[in-house]
């Protein structure tokens, strides 16, 4: 997060833009304004932020329309953390300097200790909280209390608009712990998650006050909030009754905690925590229940974010069933697929394609070659020269694959890759002749790997060449074969180590190797493992069991060869 006063658009085109308070901030519709909104209800100079001696103002420079910070129109208004400024259809929070030790530091790490005496922990029930939290505020409630309730409801109402689309679990964190930085005086922040398998508990994100602290937290407080859902509260932490002489809480001065757990429709996910040190009574039970209502965004954001993984790792499986079944089929090019994929997106790594893309050029790797389903298998398996007509019918498997994926939507963006990887940059290629730049670059992506590939990997009817040669004849294929920028991509990723793990054979000659019995890829091992040790093929990603017999290793996909030696 910025160190300084900054404004961030919570709508609009440019949602999630940060603005920098360095000076005064013009803002309205007319170009030149430090912050510009298209929006016909903004004046063409609305507004400006000022830097005073007192503070930060926001002053009406006499729109039409109108400045309102929360509900309340305003002429010239001193801002506080987190006020929400709306101008126009435009919602822009300001958030006031954050000091250093707010920062996240991640090379933090968390600890649990076992604290030395047992004890009892009273706390109010999470749910109960949460429904105080969103309970409408009496009739006797003075002007300061309802702004700290309009305040507090801002935190959540920020973090949910920021976290509603967000798929990054650190940004997700990030956002609920500087919600909660902003408004409660905590020096530590963790969010702890139970394993799925065994539901132990680790720290999965910290913002500390010293950089590459190890910081301990309570196991009572953690256990307690995690397993009964309470939320926790506690000042003086040292001299509370409630958590005895806890080892942890002695040692790091912490004087207040809270806890309040991760519960999503009744499922325990795992606990917020933050502490403050040396200051007695730092937090309130209104940060409490702040603590609580943000818990249940984080908790929502964080299955939400489950569910997204387990209808990828679905999507994954289902692409690799099909790669799969196409490889059945040509025995012959057996892990041709998987080094295709692995080469593809070294090469879109040097050419800088973000990791979006990176992971559409995994998928079309794999299905590059789904068409040859429609290929007779005697053309598959034949290992001599193709005759005119056997050819002619290979060549319509980038067509016959792109009319497969054509049937499902979420799979469009992945036929360019299939359908125009046999292209070629003079013009002399398949299915349309397309020439140079009228390639789509994923087909031209596809054709660089996919030669690479054929060149080096060993078949029955020939032995694979040199990986260097291989390189050579690629190279030698600019302008003419290959797009030139593609080839000058794959030659810098080879020369930079990043392609040798990928090749076939490259491990074929070391005492301690095996072949892949999945993808054929040779996969090398320590000399300290060995028979029953399992190992992860760098290029399927498969689980291999190494097998010794008759003192030579191989692999097998199933530990069943190893459990009967």
């Amino acid at each position: 997060m910025p160190n300084k006063a900054h404004l961030i658009l919570l709508s609009g085109k440019e949602k999630g833009r940060t603005i920098p308070i360095e000076g005064e901030v013009s803002i309205g519709r007319q170009p030149g304004n430090t912050l510009q909104l298209d929006d016909l209800q903004v004046s063409r100079r609305h507004a400006r932020i000022r830097v005073e001696a007192d503070g930060i103002y926001v002053e009406d420079l006499g729109s039409g329309n109108g400045v309102y910070v929360g509900a309340l129109r305003v002429d010239n208004q001193r801002l506080d953390n987190g006020d929400i400024v709306r101008i126009g259809r435009q919602q822009i929070q300001f958030r006031e300097a954050v000091h250093d030790f707010h920062t996240p530091v991640k090379e933090s790490t968390a600890m649990m200790v076992q604290d030395l005496q047992s004890s009892t922990i009273e706390a109010e029930n999470a749910d109960n909280l949460y429904r105080t939290f969103f309970k409408e505020p009496g009739d006797s409630s003075t002007a300061m209390e309802l702004r700290q309730i309009q305040k507090r409801l801002q935190a959540v109402y920020v973090a949910n608009q920021i976290i509603a689309g967000e798929h990054s679990m650190d940004k997700v964190y990030d956002t609920i712990l500087g919600q909660i930085f902003a408004l409660v005086p905590a020096h530590n922040g963790l969010i702890l998650l139970a394993d799925e398998e065994t539901g132990e508990l680790a720290a999965e994100y910290v913002r500390s006050a010293a950089p590459g602290a190890k910081i301990h937290v309570s196991s009572t407080i953690v256990n307690r909030c995690y397993d009964n859902g309470e939320a926790i509260i506690t000042s003086n932490a040292p001299k509370d009754s409630r958590f005895g002489s806890g080892a942890s809480i002695i040692a790091e001065n912490i004087s207040s905690a809270m806890c309040v757990p991760l519960t999503h429709r009744g499922e325990r996910l795992g606990v917020i925590y933050v502490d403050n040190h040396g200051e007695n009574s730092a937090f309130t039970n209104n940060d409490l229940e702040l603590l609580v209502a943000l818990a249940g965004s984080a908790a929502t954001a964080i299955k939400n974010a489950r569910f997204l993984r387990i209808l990828e790792e679905a999507y994954q499986d289902t692409l690799a069933a099909l790669a799969n079944a196409i490889e059945l089929r040509d025995h012959y090019t057996v892990g041709h697929t998987w080094r295709v994929t692995n080469f593809a997106m070294e090469i879109a790594r040097d050419l800088g394609w973000d990791e979006a893309k990176i992971n559409e050029v995994q998928k079309g790797g794999v299905l590059h070659d789904v068409g040859k389903i429609a290929v007779d298998n005697a053309i598959l398996a034949k290992t001599s020269r193709l005759s005119e007509a056997e050819f002619a019918q290979m060549k319509v498997h980038p067509e016959r694959g792109a009319d497969l994926l054509r049937d499902v939507k979420f799979l469009h963006p992945i036929i360019p890759y299939c359908l125009y990887h046999h292209e070629r940059w003079d013009g002399r290629g398949y299915p349309y002749g397309l020439k140079g730049e009228d390639i789509p670059v994923e087909g031209r992506l596809i054709a660089v790997a996919d030669a690479f590939d054929a060149m080096t990997s060993t078949r029955p009817y020939r032995k694979g060449m040199a990986p260097e040669t291989a390189l050579q004849e690629v190279i030698q294929g600019k302008n003419t074969q290959f797009d030139p920028m593609i080839v000058d991509a794959l030659e810098r990723a080879y020369k930079a180590g990043r392609v040798d793990r990928i090749l076939q054979d490259y491990y074929k000659k070391e005492a301690r190797s095996i072949s892949c019995p999945f993808c054929s890829t040779f996969i090398r091992f320590d000399p300290n493992i060995g028979h029953g040790s399992m190992l992860q093929c760098n290029v399927c990603h498969k689980s291999v069991y190494i097998i010794q017999k008759n003192n030579a290793f191989f692999g097998s996909l199933t530990s069943r060869l190893a459990e009967e030696e």
